[in-house]
Protein backbone atom coordinates (compact mmCIF):
# COMPACT_ATOMS: atom_id res chain seq x y z
CA UNK A 1 0.00 0.00 0.00
CA UNK A 2 1.13 3.55 -0.74
CA UNK A 3 0.57 6.24 1.90
CA UNK A 4 0.93 9.86 0.83
CA UNK A 5 0.40 13.01 2.87
CA UNK A 6 0.49 16.31 1.01
CA UNK A 7 0.69 19.67 2.75
CA UNK A 8 -0.55 22.64 0.75
CA UNK A 9 -0.32 26.32 1.62
CA UNK A 10 -2.24 28.88 -0.40
CA UNK A 11 0.12 31.52 -1.76
CA UNK A 12 -2.63 34.15 -1.51
CA UNK A 13 -5.30 34.06 1.20
CA UNK A 14 -7.81 35.42 -1.30
CA UNK A 15 -7.56 32.12 -3.23
CA UNK A 16 -8.53 29.92 -0.26
CA UNK A 17 -12.25 29.57 -1.19
CA UNK A 18 -11.34 28.66 -4.77
CA UNK A 19 -8.70 26.16 -3.62
CA UNK A 20 -11.16 24.64 -1.16
CA UNK A 21 -13.76 24.11 -3.90
CA UNK A 22 -11.22 22.66 -6.34
CA UNK A 23 -9.80 20.27 -3.73
CA UNK A 24 -13.30 19.06 -2.82
CA UNK A 25 -13.95 18.38 -6.51
CA UNK A 26 -10.62 16.55 -6.93
CA UNK A 27 -11.31 14.54 -3.75
CA UNK A 28 -14.68 13.30 -5.01
CA UNK A 29 -13.23 12.30 -8.38
CA UNK A 30 -10.17 10.63 -6.83
CA UNK A 31 -12.25 8.54 -4.45
CA UNK A 32 -13.98 6.95 -7.46
CA UNK A 33 -10.70 5.82 -9.05
CA UNK A 34 -9.65 2.14 -8.98
CA UNK A 35 -7.10 1.50 -6.24
CA UNK A 36 -8.01 4.57 -4.18
CA UNK A 37 -8.50 3.35 -0.61
CA UNK A 38 -8.57 6.77 1.09
CA UNK A 39 -8.51 10.29 -0.26
CA UNK A 40 -9.31 12.90 2.37
CA UNK A 41 -8.75 16.64 2.24
CA UNK A 42 -8.51 18.64 5.46
CA UNK A 43 -8.67 22.42 5.76
CA UNK A 44 -6.85 23.73 8.82
CA UNK A 45 -8.93 25.58 11.39
CA UNK A 46 -5.79 27.09 12.93
CA UNK A 47 -4.12 28.20 9.69
CA UNK A 48 -6.75 28.99 7.03
CA UNK A 49 -4.24 28.94 4.17
CA UNK A 50 -3.24 25.31 4.96
CA UNK A 51 -4.72 22.11 3.53
CA UNK A 52 -3.67 18.50 4.08
CA UNK A 53 -4.35 15.66 1.67
CA UNK A 54 -4.24 12.13 3.10
CA UNK A 55 -4.10 9.50 0.38
CA UNK A 56 -3.90 5.70 0.57
CA UNK A 57 -3.45 3.81 -2.69
CA UNK A 58 -3.58 0.05 -3.19
CA UNK A 59 -0.35 0.07 -5.22
CA UNK A 60 2.17 2.24 -7.01
CA UNK A 61 0.32 1.38 -10.23
CA UNK A 62 -2.91 2.82 -8.78
CA UNK A 63 -1.10 6.02 -7.78
CA UNK A 64 0.51 6.26 -11.22
CA UNK A 65 -2.93 5.84 -12.85
CA UNK A 66 -4.31 8.57 -10.57
CA UNK A 67 -1.71 10.96 -11.91
CA UNK A 68 -3.08 10.35 -15.41
CA UNK A 69 -6.75 10.59 -14.40
CA UNK A 70 -9.16 13.52 -14.57
CA UNK A 71 -8.92 14.60 -10.91
CA UNK A 72 -5.18 15.13 -11.21
CA UNK A 73 -4.80 16.26 -14.83
CA UNK A 74 -7.92 18.42 -15.16
CA UNK A 75 -8.38 19.83 -11.65
CA UNK A 76 -5.39 19.48 -9.32
CA UNK A 77 -2.37 20.02 -11.55
CA UNK A 78 -3.63 22.90 -13.73
CA UNK A 79 -5.83 24.76 -11.22
CA UNK A 80 -4.63 23.98 -7.68
CA UNK A 81 -0.87 23.60 -8.01
CA UNK A 82 -0.25 27.12 -9.38
CA UNK A 83 -2.04 28.59 -6.33
CA UNK A 84 -0.20 26.67 -3.60
CA UNK A 85 3.16 25.75 -2.18
CA UNK A 86 3.26 21.94 -1.97
CA UNK A 87 5.12 19.49 0.27
CA UNK A 88 4.63 15.82 -0.58
CA UNK A 89 5.39 13.28 2.13
CA UNK A 90 5.34 9.62 1.11
CA UNK A 91 4.93 7.82 4.42
CA UNK A 92 5.12 4.50 6.19
CA UNK A 93 2.37 3.44 8.56
CA UNK A 94 3.73 2.51 11.97
CA UNK A 95 2.51 -0.74 13.42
Amino acid sequence: MIYLNVLLTAKDAADVPKIRDLLAQAMRKSRAEPGCLTFDVYHSSAEPRRFTLVEHWASQEALDAHRLAEAYTQVYKPHVMPLVDREGHPSTLLE
